[in-house]
C-alpha cells in the first residue's frame, strides 16, 4: 500500500523553479510525486503536515566531506581518514571507515544536511573511492548509501607532498605527486587492455582493486576529485587530465579565481571551501571568501564544502551567507548547496531539488535558510521523519533516533 505525505502551506522553494507561495509538495512512497501550489491535489489518506509560514526546500548536499570517517571529538580513534601507507591508496573505501553514530550526523540535520559525499583524506596523492550517503536512517551505513560508484579522491599539493617527503620517500615534491598519479594511469590502462585481452580469449584474468577502480576513471565511471588550492596544482589536475582523458573536479580551489577563465572554458566545477579557516598552510595563502564569488562569475558550476570536521557540517549554510555577503549571487549560493554538488557529482536523478521523481529529502526552515536567523524545523529523508518538532514549544527540534524508527523504544528494548 502506497504511503502517502503531503507538506501544505509552506513557502516552497524548489530550486529548479520558481519559488511557490503557498505551495505543496506531496510524496509517495519515499519520493516526491508533486510540487505546486495550493490547488495541488492530494491523495486520500496521506498525511498531512501543516508548515505555514516556514520555507520548504530540499535537503543540502554536503559535497565533500569526511563525516563518520573523521569523526567529531574522537581524536586519534576516531580518525580513518588517511591510509598513509601507500601514495596509490585507490583501492581504500571511505565506506568502510564510517561510523553512522559520529555526532556529526545529527550536527548535519540540524544543519538542513540530507545527503554528504564522504572521501578519503588528502594525505596520499590518491586516497580511495569515495560514497555518497544520507545523514540519517539506517542501522548500518550500508542502509543509508545513496551511491557506491561517486568518484575518487586525489591530492596535489602540499600534503601528499609533506606526508611522503617526511618519511624520505617519493613522492616528496610537486614533481614526485605528479609523477605518482601518471603512472598510476598508465598502469590502470595496461591492465584495462590485457584484462579486455584476455575476455576475449575467454581466458581467466587475476583482478586488481587498484587498477579496477582507476580504470573506472579512465572509462569515465568514476569522477576524480582533485584536491589542491594553488593555481599551479589546479594547471597541473588539468594537465594530467587532459593526457588521461578522465573527468575531474577541482576540490577547494583556493586559487581557482587567477584562472577561473580557464575552468569556465574548459567545463571544470569547483567545489570551493571551506570558507572558515585561517590560513595554515602556504597553499592558503591567498584564501578568500570572496574567491568564490569571482570564480562564478565567470561561469564555473560552484559547489560549497565544510570539509568537516575542518569545518563543522551544520555550519555549511553559514558559509554560503557568508559569501553572499562578499559577493556571491543568493541564488547561486543556494545552487551550490543542492542542485549543483548533486550535478557535479553525479547525483541529481536523486537529490538536490524538489522535483518530481527526486527522493523526498526535504527540510523546514523557519524563514529563508539564507537568513541567519532561520532555524530547522522539521527534517524528511526519503519521506519520512527524522527531524521533528519538540512536544515542548520552547525547545529545539528532536532528531527521531534510529531504534524509533525501527519500533524499538530503545537499543535495548
Amino acid at each position: 500500500m502506497t504511503e502517502y505525505l503531503a507538506i501544505i502551506g509552506g513557502h516552497v522553494v524548489p530550486v529548479l523553479g520558481d519559488p511557490i507561495p503557498n505551495g505543496t509538495v506531496v510524496v509517495a512512497d519515499g519520493v516526491i510525486s508533486a510540487v505546486g501550489d495550493a490547488s495541488t491535489p492530494i491523495p486520500e489518506g496521506a498525511r498531512i503536515v501543516e508548515v505555514s509560514g516556514s520555507w520548504v526546500l530540499p535537503g543540502f548536499v554536503e559535497a565533500h566531506g569526511h563525516l563518520g570517517v573523521h569523526e567529531d571529538g574522537e581524536g586519534w580513534s576516531g580518525n580513518d581518514t588517511n591510509e598513509m601507507t601507500d601514495p596509490n591508496g585507490a583501492r581504500f573505501r571511505a565506506l568502510d571507515g564510517i561510523d553512522i553514530e559520529e555526532v556529526g550526523f545529527r550536527d548535519a540535520l540540524r544543519g538542513g544536511v540530507t545527503t554528504a559525499v564522504i572521501k578519503p583524506g588528502s594525505g596520499n596523492p590518491i586516497g580511495g573511492r569515495t560514497v555518497a550517503i544520507k545523514t540519517w536512517g539506517g542501522r548500518t551505513v550500508d542502509e543509508q548509501v545513496l551511491a557506491l560508484d561517486v568518484s575518487v579522491k586525489s591530492a596535489l599539493g602540499e600534503n601528499p607532498k609533506r606526508v611522503y617527503g617526511d618519511k624520505k620517500q617519493t613522492p616528496s615534491t610537486r614533481l614526485g605527486v605528479a609523477a605518482v598519479l601518471r603512472e598510476a594511469f598508465v598502469n590502470a590502462r595496461n591492465y584495462a587492455e590485457k584484462r579486455s585481452a584476455a575476455a576475449a580469449k575467454g581466458e581467466p584474468f587475476e583482478r586488481n582493486l587498484t587498477n579496477e577502480t582507476l580504470a573506472s576513471v579512465l572509462d569515465g565511471d568514476l569522477v576524480w576529485d582533485q584536491h589542491c588550492h594553488r593555481h599551479d596544482d589546479i594547471a597541473t589536475a588539468i594537465r594530467i587530465a587532459e593526457e588521461f582523458g578522465y573527468t575531474f573536479v577541482v576540490n577547494h580551489g583556493t586559487e581557482g579565481h587567477k584562472i577561473a577563465d580557464v575552468l569556465a572554458e574548459k567545463g571544470i566545477p569547483v567545489i570551493f571551501g571551506p570558507l572558515l579557516t585561517s590560513r595554515s598552510k602556504v597553499e592558503l595563502r591567498d584564501r578568500a571568501i570572496g574567491n568564490l564569488a569571482l570564480i562564478a562569475a565567470a561561469g564555473v558550476k560552484v559547489a560549497i564544502t565544510t570539509d568537516h570536521p575542518v569545518v563543522p557540517i551544520d555550519q555549511l549554510r553559514l558559509q554560503a551567507i557568508l559569501a553572499v555577503r562578499e559577493g556571491l549571487p543568493a541564488r547561486t549560493a543556494l545552487e551550490a548547496l543542492t542542485v549543483n554538488p548533486a550535478s557535479i557529482l553525479r547525483l541529481d536523478a536523486r537529490v538536490g531539488a524538489l522535483e518530481k521523481g527526486r527522493d523526498a529529502d526535504i527540510v523546514v526552515w523557519s524563514g529563508d535558510p539564507l537568513a541567519l536567523d532561520s532555524r530547522v524545523e522539521q527534517v524528511f529523508i526519503n519521506g519520512r521523519a527524522v527531524v521533528e518538532p519538540s512536544p515542548d514549544a520552547d525547545s529545539q527540534p528532536r532528531v527521531v533516533e534510529r531504534w524509533s524508527r525501527f519500533g524499538r523504544t530503545s537499543w535495548m528494548g
